[in-house]
């Protein structure tokens, strides 16, 4: 094939990161003012130009590209009467706390003349939220002061907002001709002989209520940095993976790469990941915690982290315009303009009933992993106080299931899985009113019952334990009273706040399989109904039937595909023994990376089909990349295919691998349950079955073999076969099981 597909969300630009900073760049690796360009910290943008020119023209780069998360190459001709460029700029940059910023500029004159020219640095910083820019109208606004300090060679920017302490200085510290500040512009004049170069460096640092943050020392990335590091460590930790299967091979080292490179890094813990990229580089409750639970298999720091940032931003009190109640997890936190002088809520807000659940299972899956039981005994006070929240403010009138609504004036108005303003709407299209029970949040509530009680049982309080899931057993049989459609074979998406089903086929209902609340004998009910054609579009599920009247392929919650959302609900197929569905689900998944670049996955893909028509699905206009949790769902989906599910304290490790014929071989070295760690080998034989052998183990680890909890077709016999299969070998092969 001559050509192949690579697509990009926000295709039209460059970023580069680390921690809490971002630059956005043009496809040139300028920022030439008037657009979403620059270099942001905290939201905020320090520079909002920042262009080359030399001898008065503007230079354009021929070749400019990040080369890694946090660094960017470009190269730059200056323009001349001969045929081939004799002078070329190299501009290297690496962000941390600040941009470091080299331009090498070298003379390659085949006459052997000396290059004479002057190099200007067009420069200016407006201090704009990364909202505003994305929104195209200014929020907030103030003059900036421009500084010249001849003898630091420093040109300053000061906002003079009564309430924002920001500045952003660019300081000079080399520039082996001089230079020269003219306003907004920064001159350096050069003469540089045949075959010669002369480097110039500059560092962005931003000043922020009075604290100088440091740009790296160099423009390639430092390994003595903690960031790096932190970086470093998580790639060399996480397995790795070999396969026949260069798709799933490729996914799996961008996802592991992307993931090492997302944490936050400052206060809310190191490991602490990102939502995503531009606009979500901050921390988001459910968002840290979900990416820690999908990445386990890879990574478990993200989550140790994830899980105590969340209990640190824990509510306190009652606050309606930050929707914070005690004991209520945040949904956010942002550091922008916007947030900081209270235009909206988001400083810190409590605005999301997935948040509190996601807690108490994340607190499970990672004591199942790590058997790091000092942390868990840490958060077990959260943990209770997250339980009571949902008891006292969760349930708004008694019925036994958890109903959002929002009390804050600028606050999200819906708090499930989909948080978009027109996310909930019933089977005629009409966006459904608060207060709204979502069907997938009583799932995770049940699911967070069972979880919670796994870490309180190990931690002591066996009583407590078995009263959490007393209360799991009595919520799965009200919700499948109150949520199954007969006539549609399914779930209801919710109840309204009339207490009638909303009818709409959605996608949420896949949320339901992965927790266990769906009777075993109809989850294979609402798995096929999953992959009829109007929900699975050939690449991925989508958020909503395509049958459905508000049906739209690149709206946020109305019919994309989420790729996080997907592995959720494969997860749920695999639970429910659906290994056919799993197999088509998985496939159009790890196709859908091999359209993009790099196999990295966005934020959302559209939800049109996948046939002739449409060669590739489209991307969700305003997605971000890389993405968090689109990253960790490439982890999850592996973990799922191979049906790992860890049991830390019994020091086990169960199995059920069921590999289709796509994928016929994957090898994990390197996967880690507490201390120990193995070499997972997984085949898929001619006659169409999967075998398994266990290899290099280190630290006490018991492999079994058992089906999935909620498999229909399996019966007492064949998990006791497989049990017993997981100690003797068995098959044509005795060093497969």
């Amino acid at each position: 094939m001559a050509h192949r597909t690579q697509l990009r969300a926000r295709p039209d630009q460059h970023f580069i990161y680390a921690g809490r900073c971002v630059v956005i760049t043009d496809l040139h690796g300028a920022i030439p003012g008037g657009g979403t360009e620059g270099v942001y910290v905290d939201d905020t943008r320090i520079l909002s130009r920042h262009s080359l020119a030399a001898d008065g023209t503007p230079l354009r780069a021929f070749s400019a590209s990040p080369v890694s998360g946090a660094r960017f190459l470009s190269y730059l001709d200056v323009p001349s009467e001969t045929a081939d460029a004799t002078v070329i700029v190299t501009v290297a940059r690496v962000v941390g706390e600040g941009m470091r910023e080299e331009l090498r500029i070298e003379n390659h004159d085949r006459k052997g003349g000396v290059a004479t020219l002057e190099l200007r640095l067009d420069l200016d910083a407006d201090f704009a939220d990364i909202i505003e820019p994305h929104q195209g109208k200014r929020l907030q606004e103030a003059g900036v002061d421009v500084q010249w300090d001849e003898q630091r060679r420093e040109l300053s920017f000061v906002y003079r907002h009564p309430e924002l302490r920001r500045a952003a200085v660019v300081r000079v510290d080399r520039a082996p001709g001089g230079v020269r500040c003219e306003g907004r512009s920064l001159s350096f004049p050069l003469e540089i002989g045949p075959h010669d170069a002369a480097t110039i460096s500059l560092a962005v640092e931003p000043l922020f209520d009075g604290h100088r943050r440091t740009a790296p020392g160099h423009a390639r990335a430092d390994p003595t940095d903690r960031l790096e590091r932190l970086r470093r460590r998580l790639r060399d930790e996480a397995p790795q993976l070999v396969t026949t299967n260069a798709t799933v091979s490729r996914a799996w080292r961008t996802a592991v790469d992307d993931l090492a490179s997302l944490p936050l890094g400052l206060e809310e813990g190191p490991a602490t990941p990102i939502a995503g990229l531009p606009l979500y580089q901050q921390f988001f409750g459910r968002d840290s915690l979900t990416i820690g639970w999908q990445a386990l298999l890879a990574m478990s720091e993200p989550l140790r982290d994830s899980l105590r940032a969340n209990a640190a931003w824990q509510g306190k009190r009652i606050d309606d315009w930050l929707d914070e109640e005690p004991g209520k997890m945040i949904h956010q936190a942002r550091l922008g303009p916007i947030s900081v002088l209270g235009l909206d809520p988001f400083v810190r807000y409590y605005g999301d009933w997935a948040t509190v659940p996601d807690f108490l299972i994340m607190l499970g899956q990672y004591l199942a992993w790590t058997n790091d039981v000092s942390t868990v005994r840490e958060l077990l006070g959260p943990a209770r106080r997250a339980i009571d929240w949902v008891e006292r403010y969760g349930d708004l009138d008694g019925d036994g299931f958890l109903e959002y609504t929002t009390r804050s004036e600028k606050g999200v108005k819906n708090q499930g899985w989909k948080d978009s303003e027109d996310g909930i709407v019933d089977e005629h299209g009409e966006v459904v009113e608060n207060p709204i029970a979502a069907s997938e949040i009583q799932a995770y509530w049940y699911a967070g019952l069972q979880q919670a009680a796994f870490a309180f049982f190990l931690a002591g309080d066996r009583s407590y334990a078995a009263s959490l899931l007393g209360k799991a057993r009595d919520l799965k049989a009200r919700f499948d009273r109150a949520f199954w459609m007969p006539d549609d074979g399914f779930y209801a998406l919710a109840l309204g706040p009339d207490k009638r089903q909303v009818r709409s086929i959605a996608s949420n209902a896949g949320h339901l399989l992965a927790t266990g609340i769906v009777p075993r004998q109809k989850g294979p009910l609402v798995a096929r109904r999953l992959m009829e054609p109007d929900m699975f579009s050939g690449w991925g599920i989508r958020t909503l039937s395509a049958d459905h009247p508000a049906y739209n392929p690149f709206s946020y919650h109305l019919g994309t595909v989420w790729p996080v959302e997907n592995a959720t609900i494969a997860l749920g197929l695999a639970r429910y023994g659906c290994i056919e569905e799993l197999h088509r689900l998985a496939e159009g998944i790890f196709a859908s990376t091999d359209l993009f670049v790099e196999n990295r996955l966005p934020e959302a893909l559209g939800g049109l089909p996948r046939d002739e028509r449409h060669p590739h699905p489209g991307v969700y206009p305003k997605s971000n990349e890389p993405q968090g949790w689109s990253a960790s769902m490439i982890v999850l989906l592996v973990q799922v295919l191979l049906g790992i599910r860890p049991v830390a304290p019994l020091r086990s490790l169960i199995v059920d691998p069921q590999l289709p014929p796509w994928l016929p071989d994957v090898r994990l070295e390197g996967i880690r349950v507490a201390d120990a760690r193995a070499v997972l080998d997984v085949r898929r034989t001619e006659d169409g079955k999967t075998r398994y052998r266990v290899g290099r183990l280190k630290g006490g680890l018991r492999v079994i073999r058992q089906p999935p909890p909620d498999a229909r077709s399996t019966s007492a016999t064949k998990r006791a076969r497989a049990l017993v299969g997981s100690f003797f070998p068995f098959g044509s092969s005795p060093m497969f099981r």
